[in-house]
């Protein structure tokens, strides 16, 4: 599937357009998901940034993101023209467990989901692959490659995520816009074979 990035100043949906898809990306507090949506959108990205306070240090762990001074506390919105046909609405989740509840609002209508994950800390991913499952979202898992960042062959990032067999893993750079449309176009082909339930069976 090849992609088609519209320009940047691009507003309009082109005419021969024929499918929008809906999809989630996710991923554990500060793992790049509004870097990966503003990166990717063709149109100016929706955020919902707060600065940090003193306050939310005790709820939000920084350990590893120290520099990290604001937060998404409702979503990141943001629009791609994958094909001549197909655009692509990206949803992008806060990571924060106390957010959970609207993180199952966003899942509504969502086909599948795009987990962004940090080999310094892959643990954190399974409470995000959990409300998946517990959705029956298909979703496809990117690495986002942070610098200094630990690199691990793909058998044993997908070991230590316990990922299925065909569930796709890919790297990516959540700064660049190649890298991300690559793992994007993963999900895609991925949800070509293996379509949620929310697809399945008519509302």
């Amino acid at each position: 599937m090849d992609s088609v990035l519209a320009s940047e100043d691009a507003v309009y949906l082109p005419q021969t357009v024929r499918a929008a898809v809906k999809l989630l990306i996710v991923g554990h507090f500060a793992v790049g998901k509004t870097t990966l949506v503003g990166t990717l959108s063709e149109i100016e990205p929706l955020r919902t940034e707060e600065t940090m306070t003193q306050a939310g240090s005790y709820v939000d762990d920084l350990s590893g993101t120290e520099e990290k001074t604001t937060t998404t506390v409702a979503m990141d919105f943001g629009r791609l023209t994958l094909s001549d046909s197909l655009v692509l609405y990206l949803f992008g989740a806060p990571g924060q467990q106390r957010f959970t509840r609207l993180w199952q609002d966003m899942a509504q209508g969502a086909l599948g989901a795009l987990v962004l994950a940090d080999t310094r800390r892959l643990e954190r991913s399974f409470d995000v692959m959990g409300l998946l499952e517990d959705h029956d979202l298909p979703y496809a898992v990117a690495v986002n490659l942070f610098d200094g960042a630990p690199r691990y062959p793909e058998e044993e990032v997908r070991e230590a995520l316990d990922l299925l067999p065909d569930t796709p893993l890919v790297t990516c750079d959540a700064r660049d816009r190649t890298s991300s449309t690559h793992a994007l176009i993963s999900l895609v082909q991925y949800l070509q074979t293996h379509p949620s339930r929310a697809r399945q069976e008519p509302a």
